[in-house]
């Protein structure tokens, strides 16, 4: 292998072993870096001739010839190489090969290690606002769905046993607000990211007269790293990012979860579209929830793109370390799990038939109107605690008697308390249950109505 793959590699008598640099090489996954590592370089070099480091000839003709390489690899006239080293050495040689000497002053006053930091923090601005938009885009489809089931009335859960009557809309905007605090998550870690760290150079900075605020100003970033030795060794904006990433796969694993209980035989709360299910090879009859499991399944994976990375990260000294580059295979896979994962839900649950009356239907059995009998006694002046009191026995003579509570007569439910009236039947009755709970946040059509206003408004103010 030629010594001018590397750019060390003056330094050493003998050639790196061949299986030595496969193990040590980073470009066959830091290549998806090249746009942001030639845009760093393009910043550089601008900057390098504001502060008279390099002519104008010079900073035009590294200019020019960047640009032309990053169309020929968008292009696809330019073929990776993965004999070099990493994404840098591979660019900074196509740069000389085109203009000769004058390509190796980009890398005045610049190390690979302030390199790679800028080139993903670059990548995860752009990736960060991509998620963004896929979350906005659920949340609408949800919003959406909300609007479409104010009335669609299905038992609330705790312990995944029937607890209260609730609606559809008012449970899907459970998840609305999981979805708009990852959103706000996402922004909250995109200010840590948008800082630079080029002009750190190794560790200790650069004796050229370089203004790193210059470059920041043309790379759009907000602040510069204070310290040349954190610039280079920080990787807390990757594990904060990965942490932000897998709290969403957190939330859309509980929802896929749902929906594959929701889309069995035993519940048939909903129904899964033909074109997001799968089959069976061996039994006719099969309509499996696969993709809900797949986004279920790979939750896990993200999972350990975090863990991996924290890892990496305890035990290493300042500044830089070799370990450093085992952040990005976990992170891009991280990446690109979580678009997909948030590009296929909003298809899967839009397309999904909702079965009304499936869902009614199951709101009869349990017991659901309990609450609402003790609600009932308290509005009597019966303290809470023996209202909770009367209420269970009522259910227990239930059981017993093998009746639910809408069926027992005035006289029956008289039987545990003086204080029931022929009013009991209005107050259990689940649509009324549901609506006499105005309180903002509560499942009522009207407390929904101005909680889904809101979130509309929100969504205006968070478009990405």
């Amino acid at each position: 292998m030629e010594s001018t793959k590397q750019l060390w590699g003056s330094r050493f008598s003998k050639s790196l072993d061949k299986k030595t640099n496969d193990f040590n090489s980073s470009l066959s996954f830091d290549c998806v870096l090249y746009k942001y590592d030639i845009l760093g370089s393009i910043a550089h070099t601008k900057m390098l001739f504001e502060q008279n480091i390099i002519s104008n000839e010079e900073k035009e003709k590294i200019i020019n010839a960047l640009n032309q390489i990053l169309n020929e690899i968008n292009e696809g006239k330019i073929q990776f190489d993965f004999e070099y080293e990493d994404i840098h050495t591979f660019i900074e040689k196509l740069l000389v090969d085109k203009i000769g000497d004058t390509g190796k002053k980009v890398h005045t006053a610049r190390s690979r290690n302030d390199q790679v930091a800028l080139d993903i923090r670059l990548y995860l601005k752009d990736e960060i606002r991509n998620i963004q938009k896929l979350l906005i885009n659920l949340i609408k489809t949800l919003i959406s769905m909300q609007d479409d089931n104010l009335e669609t009335l299905m038992p609330g859960y705790t312990h995944l046993q029937r607890a209260q009557a609730t609606t559809l809309s008012h449970h899907l905007g459970a998840y609305v607000e999981m979805f708009k605090r990852d959103k706000k998550r996402l922004d909250d870690t995109y200010s840590r990211v948008n800082i630079l760290p080029l002009g750190a150079c190794a560790l200790c900075g650069t004796p050229h007269n370089i203004d790193r605020y210059k470059t920041a100003g043309y790379l759009g970033f907000d602040d510069i790293c204070l310290n040349s030795m954190d610039a280079v060794s920080d990787r807390d904006f990757i594990i904060e990012t990965l942490s932000s990433i897998s709290l969403i796969m957190t939330h859309i694993s509980r929802m896929a979860e749902e929906i594959i209980i929701w889309s069995s035989f035993e519940f048939k709360f909903v129904e899964l579209d033909d074109s997001y299910s799968t089959g069976s090879s061996i039994m006719p009859q099969k309509k499996n929830p696969d993709i809900m499991e797949l986004l279920r399944g790979k939750t896990g994976r993200i999972y350990g793109s975090l863990i991996n990375i924290l890892t990496v990260m305890k035990g290493l000294p300042l500044a830089y370390n070799k370990d450093m580059q085992e952040d990005k295979e976990p992170l891009f896979d991280s990446i690109n799990t979580i678009k997909n994962s948030l590009f296929i839900l909003p298809l899967v649950i839009k397309t999904m038939k909702i079965n009304k009356d499936n869902m009614f239907n199951a709101l009869k059995q349990g017991f659901i109107d309990a609450t609402d009998i003790a609600d009932y006694l308290v509005k009597k002046n019966l303290p809470f605690r023996d209202a909770h009191k009367v209420s269970g026995s009522i259910v227990s003579y239930c059981i017993k008697e093998n009746k639910t509570i809408s069926n027992l007569t005035t006289d029956e439910f008289k039987m545990f308390s003086p204080l029931f009236e022929d009013d009991i039947y209005e107050a259990i009755d689940f649509k009324n249950s549901i609506n006499a709970k105005k309180v903002i946040g509560s499942p009522s059509i009207e407390a929904m109505k101005k909680v889904i206003e809101i979130n509309k408004n929100w969504l205006k103010d968070n478009e990405v």
